[in-house]
């Protein structure tokens, strides 16, 4: 949404959320795309809050920084595509009649102020019309509304200009996550996909080739270090390292007293962690329930029974995911198959091996999404 006329410069993703900003940039390389550029840089508590930018000039000077440290080739274009806080936007898919392109543009205008919760001078709309769903018959058209206020959207575009930067699209977090993680923008049957990340938790659910459903739960990746942190009385750092080797498979496996490694570190975290999380996982767990059963019963209602509404299988990314075992509780609790996702589905060929290590992939779906998109159009 919010695009230029041309997206056929040569251009770097750049995702920017509250606790840290994330940059990679993408060439065509035969069949496959490669990596040329990334890289990554910690903000500052308060100077991005609930995804809204507060202290523009500090913001653009570690996004100046950022570009300066980058792995791999030196980024030497200005123009970018960057991602819209999912907190602050808002995505409906609504119903609407068989239209012309002329009427339609004015009748979604019309339609959107029924669904959006704020003025509608006062966001940015963008629309798409959706392919019709297999087997669903009710008359007429989806659209996939999104929208964002303008004074977010403005404080980013003033922010990435601030920084030398010219943008020529801003794309909200769950498109771009979406096209990271979902093969070939194509989903036979509906997937969810949710991005632990470090300010919060993104729901998405994806079916045929569009979002069809988000929501933003307020549980994220650095609060289970912080968690974990306090409870064990280790530094932020000890803690994301526990969670990576440990997380809470002692929870389904019982086993991590019965290692042969007498090292203190294997004393302290037996069933440590997963005690310390139950509160958070707990919580996460409900409101996944929750998102899961308002979708499955809100989807096209004259379709076969179960054939568009029950979710198949939930895809997990995000820093988040690397809370070792989480993908199996989740599976457990919510009867429901859960995987790591892999956000190179759609760059990479099989054989190819990244040079980000699959922990740290996890944390870059987003801008790998946005980096995918700088292509797509050339």
């Amino acid at each position: 949404m919010l695009e230029s006329l041309n997206l056929k410069k040569e251009a770097f993703g750049l995702d920017v959320s509250d606790l840290s900003l994330k940059i990679a940039k993408l060439r065509k390389g035969g069949s496959h795309l490669k990596l040329d550029s990334f890289g990554s840089m910690n903000i500052d508590p308060g100077l991005i809050k609930q995804g809204e930018i507060t202290d523009e000039k500090r913001v653009a000077e570690i996004i100046k920084a950022s570009l300066k440290n980058v792995y791999g080739k030196k980024i030497k274009t200005k123009y970018v595509i960057a991602a819209l806080p999912e907190e602050k936007a808002f995505l409906q898919v609504i119903r609407m009649p068989k239209l012309s392109k002329e009427e339609l543009g004015s009748a979604i205008a019309y339609e959107a102020e029924n669904y959006i919760p704020m003025p509608i001078n006062d966001v940015y709309l963008d629309s798409r019309i959706l392919p019709a769903m297999r087997n669903c018959k009710t008359e007429g058209q989806e659209v996939l509304l999104a929208a964002i206020p303008r004074k977010v959207a403005d404080g980013y575009l003033s922010c990435l200009k601030k920084a030398g930067l010219e943008p020529i699209a801003f794309e909200i977090e769950s498109q771009a996550i979406s096209r990271a993680l979902i093969k070939n923008d194509n989903a036979n049957e509906p997937i969810a996909m949710l991005d632990l990340g470090e300010s919060r938790t993104i729901f998405i659910v994806f079916y045929g080739n569009s979002i069809r459903f988000t929501a933003s739960i307020p549980i994220s990746g650095y609060l289970f270090r912080k968690i974990v942190a306090q409870d064990l009385g280790v530094d932020m750092d000890k803690a994301e390292t526990l969670i990576t080797r440990y997380g809470i498979r002692e929870r389904m496996k019982i086993k991590i007293q019965n290692e042969t490694d007498p090292s203190p570190e294997t004393k302290l975290v037996k069933g440590e962690i997963f005690q310390a999380l139950i509160p958070a996982l707990v919580d996460l767990v409900q409101q996944i329930k929750k998102y899961m059963d308002f979708y499955q019963t809100h989807s096209c209602q004259d379709a076969p029974a179960n054939e568009t509404k029950k979710i198949s299988k939930i895809i997990l990314c995000g820093g988040g995911a690397n809370l070792k075992g989480i993908d199996g509780l989740l599976s457990l609790e919510l009867r429901t198959p859960v995987e790591i996702g892999n956000p190179w589905v759609n760059i990479m060929g099989e054989k190819d091996i990244p040079d980000i290590s699959s922990e740290k992939s996890l944390k870059y779906a987003t801008v790998l999404g946005l980096a995918i998109r700088t292509l797509e159009e050339k």
